[in-house]
């Protein structure tokens, strides 16, 4: 089965194309800048130019290949680039796949997308969605929560930096889940007949309100935080309900969709029935303590490293 990665530069999708190629898929990228992609040529990846905000480029990319993972987004600045990307070019890219007679198209698209319809990206997210189920492809739809790598900006380098940490007066657990966890279950559902025609909401087995996160951080880093609090009923009326996905990107944009992940979603109630469909061990997911603590200790063991050099040419100089 021969693979192409929409957003293989991203956080997720290169993810899914390290994990795809280990596992031994021939795998494309359809990126846009061929120089910022060169690592994922350098991994094993067959790079092709295609933009999704220009259709006429995308049937070429799809010439020999039987599923597609659709891991992209735009950035939340820009809501003529939203359409061109989300939607014009999602739905050229969905029409292209029937037309190619793809056999499994993967799309990841995020929470809650129906409750918010109002808001432009989740609104064309969840047009996707239903063009994918109109369709006459095989489709999986995995329903995203926040990932873990992008906490580590929102929370502990501020503490770290001793920078003020902005979160909303919300006290919903949110579920986050790592990249490399999701990726797993993109890749693993190319296998199983169970998951072709359905829809899942994919997070982690336990939800983290922001105050047990900044708590977690604080703990390893043996430094307080400072914590600078804004109602959620202020984000209402922001006019920054433009993007989604690039956690800690920028402070308003994650701010404004903390709304988003704060309607309640239990995941824990159908981690197992989920875990059975993808045949997955539940001790393979990686928690968040477990993953802030592995990059503390990286970051610790780095230090060090900087240090002992820095002393090392203090010496040098001397003699």
């Amino acid at each position: 089965m021969s693979l192409l990665v929409i957003g293989g530069t991203g956080t997720l999708g290169r993810q899914i194309v390290l994990q795809a190629l280990t596992q031994g898929y021939p795998v494309r990228c359809l990126v846009r800048n061929l120089r910022k992609a060169s690592f994922l040529k350098e991994w094993g990846a067959e790079l092709v130019y295609g933009d999704l905000t220009l259709p006429e480029t995308i049937p070429p990319c799809l010439r020999g290949i039987t599923a597609v993972i659709d891991a992209s987004t735009s950035r939340p600045s820009d809501l003529a680039s939203i359409k061109q990307v989300d939607w014009d070019g999602k739905i050229a890219l969905v029409e292209a796949c029937e037309v190619a007679n793809i056999k499994r198209f993967i799309f990841c698209s995020a929470l809650n997308v129906e409750q918010f319809s109002s808001i432009p990206l989740m609104e064309m997210k969840q047009g996707v969605e239903t063009k994918l189920k109109e369709s006459s492809l095989s489709y999986t739809i995995f329903r995203l929560s926040g990932f873990y790598q992008g906490l580590i900006e929102q929370y502990a380098i501020p503490i770290l930096e001793d920078l003020p940490i902005w979160i909303t007066n919300e006290n919903t657990s949110v579920s986050y889940m790592d990249t490399q966890d999701i990726a797993k279950f993109c890749l693993r559902s190319l296998q199983l007949p169970a998951t072709e025609n359905k829809t899942f909401l994919l997070g982690g087995p336990k939800g983290w309100l922001s105050s047990e996160i900044i708590q977690l951080c604080e703990q390893l880093a043996g430094q307080s935080a400072q914590v600078k609090r804004i109602p959620i009923a202020i984000l209402k009326f922001s006019s920054q309900f433009l993007g989604f996905f690039e956690w800690g990107q920028n402070i308003s944009d994650r701010l404004a969709f903390v709304e988003i992940l704060n309607v309640e979603n239990n995941f824990s109630k159908s981690t197992f029935d989920l875990y059975k469909t993808f045949k997955v061990d539940p001790g393979e997911i990686v928690q968040l303590d477990d993953y802030f603590l592995e990059y503390f200790i990286r970051l610790l063991k780095r230090l060090r490293d900087i240090n002992f050099e820095d002393v090392q040419k203090q010496k040098n100089l001397i003699i």
